[in-house]
């Protein structure tokens, strides 16, 4: 193998066994179910947190897609349809075994994953969520969101993902008929949903 092959490699591997093992196993142990000597794993990443650095790079922000900004700051679509296809997308894009499993595992760890992946919500999608939450309700503000706004968004954006949860880490099916999770009658319903309900329970 090439340099970079060889690097690929383990952080392939590292996102196999860290999503199936958790983020709390030794480098030496890594290395064996990789199938390398910890040292050459130690030699392209010095430190496992430079291992888990690259993981999250690889497995959260480099799947993130700049045009779903772009989609959401789009004035010629209205508020649902935008929201469903990014949701669409989104979904069928990070709701992998990897990304799901990783994310809860470091949760129950350091929680740096998903500190730094929620920043990046916080810098890049929420905003534009909430503001286009706003623009279907009329709203023009360009406030801090309220409790209430906030959490009633949460519930959309962690319902999506928890059906990730529900395959990935409970190993329960969605449904009997097991609907895919980028199902787009399915995220309709919820993006319908949770715009209802911010037109019924949220000021205009």
């Amino acid at each position: 193998m090439s340099v970079a092959e060889r690097e690929r490699h383990i952080a392939e591997g590292a996102i196999a066994f860290f999503a199936e093992h958790g983020l709390d196993a030794q480098m030496r142990e890594l290395a064996a179910a990789i199938g390398v000597t910890h040292t050459l794993v130690y030699h392209y990443f010095p430190t496992k947190r430079a291992l888990v650095d690259r993981v999250y790079q690889d497995v959260f922000a480099g799947r993130w897609k700049p045009e779903w900004e772009a989609l959401l700051d789009r004035r010629d679509l209205d508020v649902e349809e935008k929201l469903v296809r990014f949701y669409v997308d989104y979904a069928r894009t990070v709701l992998t075994r990897d990304f799901v499993r990783i994310m809860i595992f470091s949760g129950l760890n350091d929680r740096s994953i998903p500190n730094r992946f929620f920043a990046l919500l916080g810098e890049r999608l929420f905003p534009r969520l909430i503001r286009e939450t706003r623009r279907h309700r009329g709203n023009r503000g360009r406030g801090r969101p309220g409790v209430r706004e906030y959490e009633m968004l949460m519930g959309l954006h962690g319902g999506i993902f928890y059906g990730g949860v529900r395959v990935f880490i409970y190993g329960q099916p969605i449904h009997p008929q097991q609907p895919a999770l980028d199902d787009e009658t399915v995220i309709r319903d919820r993006v319908r949903s949770y715009l209802d309900a911010s037109l019924a329970l949220l000021p205009g």
